[in-house]
């Protein structure tokens, strides 16, 4: 089937709420005219002294991940953002990666693989890494030494040991965690050193790391 361009890019958008919520988040961004999403499970690490003595400070997460024409995401992202009350501490993140292609039962590709980018720069930064099973919380506590407010954690497991699960369009092995960091900008470079140095990720197997610009974004904390 031949590729369908679409001038305006494509957007993924993520939303990080509490378990029950990502049906919810489906809703909305469908009658926003997003197609459909995956929903994945993770937990929270955000930093409260509060949830910390209640014990409950590693909260269960769904993350919702769908891709959409650029101007349908940022839509869909307002919306559940406002329909959420994402505004309001601990209610969830909202916000989008600009990507530049899109392969599934219909492709599309951008008219301009630059627009990925975005021509303005970019106020906060997805942090994504990618570490054998155990060495999140690793993560977690580098990117804190650094300023960070937490994170999202995910199991990437397939159903059995020989098997690959696709995850940001990539075979992520059995075993892993992904850990998903949002940062200001300027924050981001002292955030990368910290957790590159703490756990070796320039040694072979260690993991790997990658930042991405984000797009709108709703309920980081400041």
């Amino acid at each position: 089937m031949g590729h369908q361009t679409q001038p305006e890019g494509f957007d993924l958008l993520y939303a990080v709420v509490d378990c029950g919520a990502g049906s919810r988040v489906m809703h909305i961004a469908k009658r926003c005219g997003v197609s459909g999403g995956t929903v994945m499970i993770g937990r929270g690490t955000a930093h409260n002294h509060l949830l910390e003595y209640l014990g409950l400070a590693d909260a269960r997460k769904e993350i919702v991940m769908m891709v959409s024409g650029r101007q349908t995401a940022q839509t869909a992202a307002g919306a559940i953002a406002r329909e959420l009350k994402i505004e309001k501490a601990n209610r969830g993140i909202v916000f989008t990666v600009p990507v530049c292609s899109v392969t599934g039962t219909h492709a599309m590709v951008c008219g301009n693989i630059e627009q990925a980018g975005g021509e303005s720069a970019a106020m906060f930064k997805l942090i994504t890494v990618v570490v054998p099973k155990g060495s999140a919380e690793q993560v977690i506590d580098a990117a804190a030494k650094a300023g960070a407010k937490g994170g999202t954690i995910i199991n990437a497991r397939g159903a059995g040991i020989h098997e690959t699960e696709k995850v940001f369009m990539m075979d992520i092995e059995p075993e892993k965690e992904i850990v998903l960091i949002l940062s200001k900008a300027d924050g981001a470079h002292a955030l990368v050193d910290s957790i590159r140095d703490s756990l070796n990720l320039d040694e072979t197997r260690k993991g790997i790391l990658f930042v991405q610009n984000i797009g709108e974004a709703y309920g980081i904390a400041d």
